[in-house]
């Protein structure tokens, strides 16, 4: 799965454009490396999202095409 779209279906970001934005931005890394919207997402990867004051990590455990807001947290780990 796209970054960007991992990142709207996990809602650690609200939009897709938003999320698109910010890997252009280079405010996105994975595994230490500033990572393009296009970068396809693998478990055990590490995202690091700096937008705001404080940036947050996390680790990713399940790509999944859809998740509910419930679910949502279940596909990541914050670092």
């Amino acid at each position: 799965m796209r970054l960007d779209k991992y990142l709207k279906v996990t809602r650690l970001i609200k939009r897709r454009t938003v999320a698109n934005e910010a890997c252009d931005a280079e405010k996105i890394s994975v595994n230490g490396k500033v990572a393009r919207a296009s970068y396809d997402v693998k478990v055990g990867d590490v995202i690091e999202i700096n937008m705001g004051t404080r940036p947050l990590k996390v680790r990713v455990l399940n790509v999944k095409e859809h998740a509910t807001k419930e679910n949502a947290a279940d596909n990541y780990e914050v670092i």
